[in-house]
């Protein structure tokens, strides 16, 4: 299943990478990507994964940029 999702607070275009790669690391992700122009994360991922998987990517986020959050 494929999500769209807001990232409130993106301030940089090499965070948004390194995100991009923490997040696909993440188990059961398939593939994901953050856009820094549209300050938006892509996922694609099984539906019953992405409860699991959305809180172990705020983490790797935070890691990163500390205030940028993943907005519902």
């Amino acid at each position: 299943m494929k999500k769209v999702y807001k990232l409130q607070e993106l301030d940089c275009a090499n965070c948004a990478a390194k995100m991009e790669q923490a997040i696909s690391k993440i188990a059961g992700v398939e593939k994901a990507s953050v856009n820094f122009m549209m300050q938006k994360l892509t996922l694609e991922a099984a539906e019953a994964d992405l409860p699991r998987i959305l809180e172990e990517a705020q983490k790797a986020i935070t890691k990163i940029e500390r205030y940028c959050r993943i907005v519902m």
